[in-house]
């Protein structure tokens, strides 16, 4: 098999386990930042709830993901790392807190209201970083001779600052729509109050980003108006899935929200990839520039085919099993 067919498997699997992560770690995140405008306590369980027996399954994503970039393209490390180290640092930080608050607060009476905060500032945090990355990978990075030759601090500007935001609304949006589904009584009623009012958000910064981007990146301004193309039909479908959401939550349906939102977040992120493919490391070097010798690839990716199959079977399953709704008083712990 030839390195070009590899690099591009690689890409579509790298590609699809950052999607999974963000998809499925995405509405606990917006849970935890969420959790300071919850009613009551009562709904403070029952959105950790929700997710507790599923959050860990889905951060694999996030391993497979990470170990999968560093075998089939080292280059993203050697630049990204020391470019994003202080982002990344604070989104695993973040996600430590998130991680301990799951399993103290449910055993904590006196101190429980220290673990609802690092619940709540450890999702916003992670999220707030993640996003960050996101706009500083748009800006591009500063590479001479395959290192990074800028500051810590470069990848924290405006425009990334506003990314943060807005993943953090995206996230929150996604929580909402996830409570609908999985919540009822006076909570479910307060998540179909809230969501109305995220969608607006997402959809206001979202938009502020949409204009930014190609003033920040010129590969992304020639991509979008060089001349029309297929790649207008992303923004569209993805607006068309924010109708959707706004219209089932004024029809009360409890799945279609959620369902559409997932649909918001999977078109604008196939509209970043097209934005700037084949660019892996911005704003010069392609995925064929990055990648690792052909014997690399082959060797990790006979493993991630056994990997693969198995965390898709998991995470199906763990849905499966703690499928319907959450009720107060009852719970995982």
């Amino acid at each position: 098999m030839e390195m070009f067919d590899l690099t591009l498997i690689w890409a579509f699997i790298i590609g699809f386990g950052i999607m999974m992560y963000v998809l499925m770690d995405g509405f606990d995140l917006g849970l935890g930042i969420l959790y300071p405008f919850a009613p009551d306590e009562d709904s403070r369980d029952v959105m950790m709830n929700s997710v507790a027996p599923i959050w860990d399954g889905n951060e694999t994503w996030l391993v497979l993901s990470g170990a999968g970039l560093l075998g089939a393209f080292p280059l993203v490390y050697s630049v990204f790392l020391p470019a994003l180290y202080i982002g990344v640092f604070l989104m695993l930080a973040g996600l430590v807190f998130r991680g301990v608050a799951f399993e103290l607060r449910f055993k904590s009476r006196r101190n429980r209201h220290w673990w609802n905060r690092a619940f709540c500032w450890g999702s916003a945090v992670a999220a707030f970083a993640q996003g960050a990355v996101v706009g500083a990978y748009i800006q591009g990075f500063p590479v001479e001779n395959f290192a990074y030759v800028g500051g810590a601090f470069d990848w924290l500007t405006p425009f990334s600052i506003l990314t943060g935001l807005g993943l953090m609304a995206g996230y929150a949006l996604l929580g909402a729509t996830w409570l609908i589904l999985k919540s009822e009584g006076h909570i479910q009623d307060w998540a179909y109050k809230i969501t109305p009012m995220l969608l607006a958000l997402v959809l206001l910064v979202f938009g502020i980003i949409s204009i930014w981007t190609p003033f920040v990146n010129p590969i992304v301004w020639e991509r979008w108006f060089g001349h029309i193309q297929l790649i207008w039909v992303f923004p569209f479908l993805a607006l068309a899935c924010a109708f959707i959401v706004y219209r089932s939550v004024q029809k009360r349906r409890e799945g279609v929200p959620f369902i559409a939102t997932i649909g918001i977040y999977f078109f604008t992120y196939l509209g970043l990839i097209v934005s700037k493919w084949p660019i892996i490391v911005p704003p010069n070097y392609t995925l064929w520039d990055a990648a690792s010798a052909p014997e690399s690839q082959l060797f990790l990716l006979i493993g991630f085919v056994f990997v693969i199959p198995i965390v898709l079977a998991y995470t199906a399953w763990s849905y499966w099993v703690f499928r319907g709704k959450v009720r107060v008083g009852e719970g995982y712990h």
